[in-house]
């Protein structure tokens, strides 16, 4: 039976099509525009000169899905969501100003013009208010690199078409978005209304919705609010870029958005390893060290991380050069949770600047052929409790995933505490997510002595009898692994040579494959540890698996 909720959600959503997509509301949108910008934000952020180039050469790259054309392909077949996103949201003009040149600067021209002359009237999926939204901060703050030099006609078209796209914005917004995609469309309804000459008249509007997202959306301890590391660095990108277009614009900034700019970077280098890249959890790739770092300068807030982030339900614990990220809290909230994966009490451990242990990552996209005939859904197996460094028990994920991106199932109830002396921390933490199908409840802990060289952790299963488990360690691509003492532990070794053995009680240890997707969408084979067993045949009896993992002497890799 379809929930009440849902069905009015569905009505308003066709009424409101019918709505936009009539000639009438078009004629409503206006054909006129400014002849020139009150204000041209600042844009800080680097493209990628190589992407730039491939743009130019026909090859447009998105969501981890690829097209080749020689003529601008706006709804090019077979393609998703997430690529249409991408593409129709115009944040790749970054990367044709950086590839430079006449050649990058026409082709940044020939694609704004040709998308004017195909998409200047609503579209349910091109004018969505956060791809909108992204489209106008877009061309605005590339304005100097593609439309400041271009001829009076092509200037006339392109601000034509953000007063319309603006005029549309402010009557769509919040349009049914919640989290980073509502964000992105304040964005755009800021810069258009400080940009585009008559319209500040909305822009209290706009910063009071802005000013009440910012109180749903970034948690007291700074995280945002789906518990995504990389829709926060998203996320606070956005929040850098409108506070610098209120400077400029010499208008006031905030007290709520300057608190969050300041809470939400510390919340940032919370999620980074060593390699500066940024933990794999609920959907993140690693990212690029150097945007974060420049993301990380822009929003000039020195506070250091968090070693718990209690709020949003992770925790970090750095212990000489080894690092563990672990997450130990829900799942975000039902509306926020597209995206979300089945990763609870799931860790990730880097030594210095090398990853060992990891989760598998997220790829956006479509289904890829396998070496075998199937095809595999890289968006579903990646969200799964198996692509996660943590417990699966039954072939189950801890939480359900909801075809669309959501959650349906997940844990009712995650509790952590920590405990820390001298210089030895505890994690201990439970989930419950098992409990609705096999009655059990996961609980894990974690302890890393000082000096950070030895890694304890214990294994809980409580209630349910006789079901299959794995306790999972995804490895990272350059880490080797090996079984040794004849099949009884596993010698990992790092690519710079040092050398961490793993054993284990309470199952059985061996190596399987596995996959990385944590840079850039490329699915990377690896391998990982897994320990297998089955819950004891008394659900009142708990199972225990005990493991450790602890640095080899310098020198001693003897199988023994």
């Amino acid at each position: 039976m379809v929930e009440p909720r849902l069905t009015v959600a569905r009505m308003t959503d066709g009424l409101r099509a019918l709505a936009y997509g009539s000639p009438i509301y078009s004629l409503t949108l206006g054909r006129s525009g400014p002849r020139d910008l009150a204000l041209v934000p600042p844009d800080p952020w680097p493209g990628d000169a190589a992407r730039g180039a491939a743009l130019v050469g026909g090859e447009y790259g998105f969501a981890g899905e690829t097209v080749l054309a020689e003529a601008p392909l706006w709804m090019p077949v077979g393609m998703g969501g997430d690529f249409l996103a991408e593409l129709h949201g115009f944040e790749w003009l970054r990367d044709l100003r950086a590839a430079g040149g006449d050649a990058a600067r026409r082709h940044a021209r020939a694609l704004v013009g040709s998308w004017i002359a195909e998409h200047d009237t609503w579209h349910s999926l091109l004018w969505r208010p956060d791809v909108l939204g992204l489209r106008m901060a877009s061309w605005l703050g590339s304005h100097d690199f593609f439309c400041a030099s271009a001829d009076d006609g092509f200037r006339a078209r392109v601000f034509a078409s953000l007063a319309r796209q603006l005029r549309h914005l402010t009557r769509a917004l919040p349009g049914g978005l919640a989290g980073a995609p509502l964000l992105v469309a304040l964005k755009g309804l800021v810069y258009g209304t400080l940009c585009l000459p008559g319209d500040r008249v909305r822009l209290d509007h706009a910063l009071a919705l802005l000013e009440r997202e910012l109180v749903r959306q970034v948690l007291p301890d700074g995280c945002h609010v789906q518990r995504n590391p990389a829709l926060h660095l998203t996320a606070l990108r956005h929040l850098i870029d409108l506070r610098a277009v209120l400077r400029a614009g010499k208008m006031g900034v905030p007290e709520a958005l300057q608190h969050a700019i300041d809470r939400m970077a510390p919340a940032l280098r919370f999620f980074r390893h060593g390699d500066g890249g940024l933990a794999l959890f609920n959907g993140a790739q690693q990212g690029e060290p150097v945007l974060i770092d420049t993301v990380l300068a822009q929003a000039d807030a020195r506070g250091r991380p968090l070693r718990s982030a209690r709020h949003s339900g992770f925790e970090r614990v750095l212990v000489g050069r080894t690092l563990v990220l672990m997450d130990a809290g829900n799942p975000a909230a039902a509306g926020l949770d597209r995206g979300a994966h089945a990763g609870t009490l799931a860790f990730e451990l880097s030594v210095g600047r090398e990853r060992m242990i990891v989760n598998c990552g997220a790829r956006a996209g479509a289904a890829l052929a396998t070496d075998g005939p199937q095809a595999v859904d890289w968006d579903q197996a990646l969200r799964g409790t198996a692509a996660h460094s943590t417990v699966t028990v039954g072939a189950t994920n801890s939480s359900e995933l909801v075809p669309g991106g959501g959650l349906g199932r997940r844990p009712r109830s995650v509790t952590v505490e920590r405990d820390e002396d001298d210089g030895a921390v505890l994690i201990d933490a439970a989930q419950d997510g098992y409990r609705p199908v096999f009655g059990i409840t996961h609980r894990r802990r974690l302890y890393l002595s000082p000096g950070g060289d030895d890694l304890r952790g214990e294994d809980t299963l409580t209630g349910g009898a006789d079901r299959p488990f794995a306790v999972r360690f995804h490895l990272h691509p350059s880490v080797q692994a090996s079984t040794v003492q004849g099949g009884a532990a596993v010698l990992i070794r790092l690519a710079r040579g040092a050398g961490w053995r793993l054993r284990a009680s309470g199952g059985e240890v061996g190596l399987e494959d596995s996959i990385y997707v944590g840079e850039g969408g490329a699915v990377r084979r690896t391998s990982q540890v897994v320990i297998t067993g089955r819950t004891g045949r008394d659900a009142a009896a708990p199972t225990v698996v005990k493991w450790a993992l602890k640095r080899e002497r310098k020198g001693y890799t003897k199988d023994r």
